[in-house]
């Protein structure tokens, strides 16, 4: 069996699915990423110290406004309503973990809102901390779960 992308046309051309025969149903996805940070720098969040403010709250409140303009940043995505998009940050040791859980009742998965939702909450941390932290990594962003019932 042939796999056949399904974002591009028969001429390899982008092509935005049409999902309208499809069914209404809900559907959620959780998706997860981690900075790496210098411990230096982990003290600093812990302590409510960096110049830019809480870092861990800005960065939720950053991923939830990323996930919900998903469709204005990933050219082929449809617009969906979004029911619910919850962005969660834990300071580890070594950095920070960022999940994400995102809901609709859509035509088509929800699993890029919260990976752009996770995304953006990293890149933000990243923002906030490039002054004091010049070796920071993001990294394992990825889907880890996603339904429809």
């Amino acid at each position: 069996m042939e796999k056949k992308l399904s974002h591009t046309n028969d001429y390899g051309k982008a092509n935005m699915v049409d999902v309208t025969h499809k069914p209404d149903q809900m559907r959620t996805a959780v998706a997860k990423g981690f900075i790496y940070l210098a411990p230096d720098t982990v003290q600093l969040i812990r302590q409510n110290q960096l110049k830019k403010g809480d870092v861990l709250t800005i960065a939720e409140i950053a991923g939830i406004q990323g996930g919900k303009r998903t469709s204005e940043l990933i050219p082929l995505c449809h617009p969906l309503p979004i029911t619910k998009l919850d962005v969660s940050t834990v300071l580890e040791e070594k950095g920070v973990a960022v999940t994400t859980f995102a809901r609709c009742v859509g035509k088509t998965g929800i699993e890029m809102e919260a990976i752009t939702a996770a995304s953006i909450a990293l890149l933000t941390i990243y923002d906030m901390c490039k002054a004091v932290d010049k070796q920071m990594v993001i990294s394992d962003i990825r889907l880890v779960e996603k339904t429809k019932e």
